[in-house]
């Protein structure tokens, strides 16, 4: 398939990019990422590899389009779910902690 990814067009095959990344290992994930094997790996580094341009060059939405068009499992990092507000109650009792020997 065609991709266009920094403004340079790419013919990329899913079978290309697996080859590609075979022996690269993972950086650790903190935003989008993309499941390739069994491995997790950061979006902007598989976009790195496949295109041979500096991460600064293309963004991770263009290779997650990319990727997921080439039926890959793209992940974003969703924000993290505050814990619901408790009570004063609540929180004496978290803080106390629980009784012993019961």
């Amino acid at each position: 398939m065609r991709f266009v990814i920094a403004r340079y067009p790419f013919d990329l095959e899913k079978s290309e990019v697996e080859q590609s990344m075979k022996g690269i290992k993972p950086e650790p994930v903190t935003g989008a990422s993309v499941i390739i094997g069994r491995r997790s790996y950061p979006v902007k580094q598989v976009g790195e590899v496949i295109t041979r341009q500096d991460r600064r060059d293309f963004t991770a939405a263009e290779v997650t389009r990319a990727l997921a068009r080439l039926g890959f499992t793209c992940r974003d990092i969703a924000a993290p779910v505050p814990a619901p507000a408790l009570t004063p109650l609540q929180e004496a009792s978290a803080l106390l902690g629980s009784p012993t020997g019961v």
